[in-house]
């Protein structure tokens, strides 16, 4: 067995039972998570899997290319795209029995989590009641901004159902930038109208990237 003394990670858990998990840096957290294997100690592997991957690529790679990684094995690696998975619907949980909606911020906190790690873009619509009280939740396209244009009653299908008052759109970039292009805000003009007609009023329309979010209501960009 590899001689870990010393090694920076060796003392994830008594750190954790010290500090608390907030405090520990994201290879401790994988460390506690990981089994040993055969003369990679549980702290040589989280090392390895931490050079490799921000705790953002981590959650979007692949079950498979993360198993390749020397001593983490498929185990290891369903392991952590399980906790990753168990922190999502505990967002989304959060997101259910949230009471209402106040700033851009309410909702970019709850969406980045998931939606900053897509690797693909998908566009989730939030119905609120006459209050801004969230109703649900939906993912209502995956696939670019641009051919979701043309699938317009996708974004206000459950919206209608749950009979909302308005609606908050979320789409993101997986290239990590949120900076809003043409055709973000083109497309936002006519969720606005298409809402004006369905009496749903679209309240905002966020982008998200990695840990950043833009609103093009706070932007002036609805009208």
């Amino acid at each position: 067995m590899t001689n870990t003394t010393g090694h920076p990670y060796a003392q994830a858990a008594e750190r954790f039972d010290q500090v608390g998990a907030p405090a520990l840096m994201f290879a401790e957290l994988l460390a506690l998570m990981v089994n040993d294997a055969p003369n990679r100690p549980a702290c040589v592997v989280a090392e390895a899997i931490s050079n490799r991957y921000t705790a953002a690529d981590l959650a979007r790679a692949d079950l498979r290319d993360v198993a390749k990684i020397k001593g983490v094995g498929i185990k290891n690696a369903r392991r952590i795209k399980a906790a990753f998975e168990v922190g999502r619907r505990m967002i989304q949980s959060h997101l259910s029995e949230l009471k209402s909606i106040t700033t851009p911020a309410d909702v970019a906190a709850l969406l980045m989590p998931t939606m900053g790690i897509l690797e693909n873009e998908e566009i989730h619509v939030i119905a609120l009641d006459t209050r801004n009280r969230v109703i649900s939740t939906v993912m209502a396209y995956k696939g670019t901004l641009n051919s979701a244009s043309a699938r317009m009653g996708e974004s206000f299908r459950d919206a209608i159902r749950a009979n909302a008052s308005a609606v908050i759109v979320a789409h993101n970039h997986p290239s990590g930038d949120p900076s809003p292009s043409a055709e973000d805000i083109k497309v936002t003009k006519m969720w606005v109208a298409a809402g004006k007609l369905l009496e749903i009023d679209v309240l905002d329309h966020l982008v998200i990237g990695h840990n950043r979010y833009v609103s093009l209501k706070e932007r002036g960009m609805m009208d």
